[in-house]
């Protein structure tokens, strides 16, 4: 295996970590959400409503399916909380793409990645840690990836870290064009489903989101969330058409208020990932 080959898939680990609970970039699609006046300020209501308690809960079971292109496409589960910053475990399994295709011949489909205050680690098959001497953990440390690629290293650090479930619910409040789509059940549960259009433009009061999506080339954006009875966040949907190709994704979250682990890897079977870029005599750009 070459030594830009070993970078590229040490990139696309913690790109597939960024996607599976990333807020994606999307274009319009689907019936109009627009309605009467009064109709709209009770869905506000009612998004502000569930932005707060899905917040509150600060924990969450997730399961998705997320597609980039011809990169690649993976399925993840887990659990994530958010009580002091993103923290949790998920199993992200490289299910098409050319990163699949990689991976499949390092033996490290699915990924073990653990999310935790100060870095994001992904445990890799063996022939891939042959590659990293024996080593079966890369981390990443937040602060190391926030100085890559220009600002790329920044937005990708900042959706590591902060990325919830409210996460979509806050596009929608700040794009003030939402609307309700009717009454549908999700896993067996009564959901109200809200969509509304996101200008990226007109997100001056949500700098940090509005960077995030101007930085991945996106002007404009559809999401589509149902909440439940308990104004809690139960789906959502979003696709985009992004620099790296088309991108779509749906997320089913339940279980809230889940107690929620991750430990620290032993630090003699883990690789830092600055330690990697300088074994293998490069940079990221």
């Amino acid at each position: 295996m070459t030594r830009s080959s070993v970078r590229r898939v040490a990139l696309a680990i913690a790109v597939a970590s960024v996607l599976t609970g990333a807020a994606a970039c999307t274009s319009p699609s689907g019936p109009d959400p627009k309605g009467t006046a009064a109709h709209h300020a009770r869905s506000l209501a009612a998004l502000r409503s569930a932005e707060r308690s899905t917040h509150q809960a600060r924990s969450v079971r997730v399961r998705s399916t997320t597609a980039l292109g011809s990169l690649m496409s993976t399925k993840a589960e887990g659990a994530l909380g958010w009580t002091d910053g993103l923290t949790g475990t998920l199993t992200i399994t490289y299910t098409g793409g050319t990163t699949a295709d990689l991976m499949r011949r390092l033996d490290s489909t699915s990924l073990e990645t653990r999310y935790l205050r100060d870095a994001y680690y992904a445990k890799v098959g063996p022939a891939f840690a042959r590659q990293l001497g024996g080593k079966h953990w890369i981390k990443y440390p937040y602060d190391y990836l926030a100085t890559l690629g220009g600002g790329s290293g920044a937005m990708m650090t900042d959706l590591m870290r902060n990325t919830t479930p409210n996460q979509s619910v806050r596009l929608l409040l700040a794009s003030g064009d939402v609307g309700t789509m009717g009454e549908e059940q999700v896993s067996g549960v009564h959901s109200t489903h809200y969509s509304g259009t996101v200008h990226v433009s007109d997100l001056a009061g949500e700098s940090e989101l509005q960077e995030q999506l101007t930085q991945a080339g996106v002007g404009t954006e559809t999401v589509d969330i149902w909440v439940d009875d308990r104004d809690l966040l139960v789906k959502k949907t979003e696709k985009a058409d992004t620099a790296n190709g088309a991108m779509t994704q749906t997320a089913y979250y339940s279980d809230y208020g889940v107690r929620v682990t991750a430990e620290q890897p032993p630090v003699g079977d883990t690789e830092d990932f600055r330690t990697l870029l300088k074994q293998q005599g490069g940079t990221v750009s």
